[in-house]
């Protein structure tokens, strides 16, 4: 009978089956010609430049906040000695906060198809058996985890945030600091490991074994591999493609004019502000947080405390006051930025000397009118107050403050981030920080 010879030669065939199965595990899973040492070394060199700069302006961002002023500045309670590098963050140049936090971001993204292909290079490694050979090895695969781990962790939670998409258990900027520290960690252990290795791999294009032995096999390379459809030029092409492809739909955010259009990727990106002096990016409306006609009205008054007491002044005595300019950016967390805008208003440092504060004006705290949110409230450092450019700002552009913009009056600071240029602006208290 044929089919039932048929039949009983299927048992016979099941064991060549079963062993053709390969799992993970198995360096014959991995079969793209693609991988190879000196493919992952040039990602691993673009990653350890871009990395580093992102985590330099990260500390840089946080710095910038004066975190151990007050705590209505500081979302990173506890941070102990690893707040070792803050100081007084400097008003000049005006346009540093934009600069240090617009690389921040861009260069976060524009690394993620690195960051990707990288990861996707090694991913073999992350299955090898045993999982830890000697007490050397298992601090290299710990170092990895921290550093995988951290990567991921830091790029998914400053995307998020990037596109307003506050899926946190908890604060953004808790978790993003403390992240870049775990990240950091792994990312020393890894680089003081694997950065020799890296140098030799692209001055010879393989690894080199002991002297008077001949080469050591490329550890990455599959043993059995498909036929190439790419080179590992191409493939690197290809990563450096997706990369541009991102800083061109992405950069614009932090321009005015046309290549803001083209930031389709970014929620501060692909549309225009429309037309007019307060036609530019603002980050919360005023209907937004809740801030309608009748708190911004006639009847609106700005409190200034100080030694001097309690002083309260309508925005009618706020312009007639001794008026002064400063031609000023706004500069968010989230990377976006506005160009220079021209504000008009009361120097703070004037605004202090009323409170009692003539010859050295301290730091500030202050209180807006919006009664829910972050950073509703906020403390200036007295290198911030002192800085003749440091305005309440009545005016944009030649015209009054939008609702949007802050009206009746906001904060405006040199180099300072956006959330501290405080707009709705109720109550200014001098020294008592």
């Amino acid at each position: 009978m044929p089919e039932r010879r048929r039949i009983a030669s299927l048992p016979d065939r099941l064991p060549d089956r079963l062993t053709a199965l390969r799992t993970p595990a198995d360096p014959g899973f991995w079969r793209s010609p693609v991988r190879g040492v000196r493919f992952t070394a040039v990602l691993g060199l673009v990653l350890l430049a871009g990395l580093t700069l992102l985590f330099v302006t990260g500390l840089l961002s946080y710095a910038a906040y004066n975190p151990d002023l007050d705590p209505v500045n500081d979302k990173t309670p506890g941070k102990g000695l690893l707040g070792f590098y803050l100081f007084a963050w400097p008003t000049g140049p005006h346009w540093l906060y934009r600069l240090t936090q617009g690389l921040h971001v861009t260069v976060g993204i524009v690394l993620v198809p690195v960051l990707l292909a990288k990861l996707w290079s090694v991913i073999p490694r992350l299955f090898a058996l045993p999982p830890a050979r000697s007490v050397g090895h298992a601090l290299e695969r710990i170092s990895l985890l921290l550093l995988v781990g951290g990567a991921l962790f830091e790029f998914l939670t400053g995307l998020l945030n990037i596109q307003l998409d506050y899926l946190f258990p908890g604060s953004f900027y808790t978790l993003h600091f403390y992240g870049a520290w775990v990240f950091l960690a792994g990312f020393v252990a890894h680089v003081a490991l694997k950065l020799p290795q890296a140098v030799r791999v692209l001055r010879s294009g393989i690894p080199r074994g002991e002297p008077d032995t001949p080469a050591a096999p490329d550890p990455l390379a599959a043993p059995d591999p498909l036929p190439a459809t790419l080179s590992r030029r191409g493939a690197l092409a290809m990563v450096g493609a997706g990369s541009l492809l991102l800083l061109i739909t992405s950069a614009g955010r932090s321009f005015d004019g046309p290549l803001r259009r083209i930031a389709l990727l970014t929620p501060r990106g692909g549309t225009e502000q429309g037309p007019g002096p307060n036609a530019f990016q603002v980050n919360k409306t005023a209907a937004a947080v809740r801030i309608t006609p009748a708190d911004t009205g006639e009847r609106w008054r700005l409190t200034v405390r100080g030694p001097a007491g309690e002083l309260r002044f309508s925005r009618a005595e706020l312009l007639a006051m001794e008026q002064h300019s400063a031609a000023l950016p706004i500069a968010c967390v989230e990377g976006w930025s506005t160009s220079d805008q021209l504000w008009r208003g009361v120097r703070l440092s004037d605004l202090a000397a009323l409170a009692g504060y003539p010859d050295s004006p301290p730091d500030v705290f202050v209180e807006s009118l919006q009664r829910s949110g972050s950073f509703r409230k906020a403390a200036l450092r007295d290198n911030q107050v002192r800085d003749g450019r440091s305005l309440l700002a009545l005016e944009v552009n030649g015209a009054p403050l939008s609702p949007d913009h802050g009206y009746p009056a906001r904060i405006i600071v040199p180099a300072a981030p956006g959330v501290l240029n405080t707009k709705w602006v109720e109550t200014l208290t001098f020294g008592a920080l």
